[in-house]
């Protein structure tokens, strides 16, 4: 990172909590690659106040901002404009500039899907998903897996949020209990924790599903990346099942930002690296 002076743009993250976040380390690094006089922050921002904090990013010219959990669906309401797809999803991951409007943008759904596909997972026509989870990173994934012609079934604590994702194509909704979930498992190939559940500092904590139920999946993949290895993980490791964490979507989404900020190609290498260094990783 060079020197912070006046001139120095500012980009940061939003969420409540964020001190988890690898973002900050993952776009710093980006910046300092490209040798571009920016600098990320991450700013825990209350829910009660995001109409406050859209306002400082006006008065603060903060020149963009990535949005995580819990804000994702109440930010898009004090912006000037949204995207297609974040007007679709109901969410916003991202705020970028255009002139002197504040546009909303959902990166999540194409980040989820890289991911997927840097997983080995991409033929998905009349494949069957399960999501965990009925938020704004949820919407996106829903979003993402039917539009690609998965089938898609989601679960979530309350089951009025979920019937809500059959507007963007989930065909099924499972209810939030451990025998509901394990009969919903034959014969699927992808299972996506979109919830916060397992996440520091709370890393103890999972979604109510058995191992014995996701011997019966393929991939699971959970969004959750700090830390590194969740419970669920560990659980569909136990039974076999491959199990990987959020951090190739953090990656993916997160370049899709700086793209809409810094008008450059993110250094994808660079931001992954550093990610997986600030989250104590080794290189790969």
């Amino acid at each position: 990172m060079s020197t912070i002076s006046g001139r120095t743009r500012v980009a940061a993250v939003w969420g409540w909590p964020v001190r988890h976040s690898a973002s900050p380390a993952m776009h710093n690094a980006a910046f300092a690659a490209l040798g571009l006089d920016w600098v990320y922050v991450p700013f825990a921002v209350d829910p009660d106040h995001v109409s406050a904090a859209v306002e400082a990013i006006r008065g603060l010219g903060i020149e963009g901002v990535n949005v995580t959990v819990p804000l994702k669906e109440q930010v898009g309401a004090f912006l000037d404009d949204l995207t297609p797809v974040a007007r679709r999803l109901g969410a916003v991951n991202t705020i970028f500039r255009e002139g002197d409007a504040l546009v909303g943008d959902s990166t999540d759904g194409d980040g989820f899907m890289a991911a997927l596909a840097h997983a080995g997972v991409s033929d998905l026509p009349g494949r069957k998903a399960l999501v965990l989870g009925a938020g704004g990173s949820a919407r996106a994934v829903v979003d993402a897996l039917s539009r690609s012609g998965a089938r898609v079934a989601v679960s979530n604590r309350t089951r009025d949020r979920a019937e809500a994702l059959r507007d963007l194509g989930a065909v099924e909704t499972i209810e939030w209990e451990e025998r509901a979930l394990a009969r919903a498992m034959p014969g699927c190939d992808v299972v996506v924790n979109t919830t916060s559940l397992g996440m520091s500092p709370h890393p103890e904590t999972m979604p109510p599903i058995s191992a014995a139920a996701l011997a019966e999946s393929g991939l699971v993949m959970d969004l959750v990346y700090n830390p590194p290895r969740t419970r669920l993980m560990e659980c569909a490791e136990a039974s076999g099942v491959r199990a990987v964490n959020g951090l190739e979507m953090l990656v993916r989404q997160g370049a899709l930002a700086f793209g809409r900020w810094t008008g450059a190609e993110a250094p994808i290498d660079t931001m992954r690296a550093a990610a997986r260094r600030a989250l104590g990783l080794p290189a790969e």
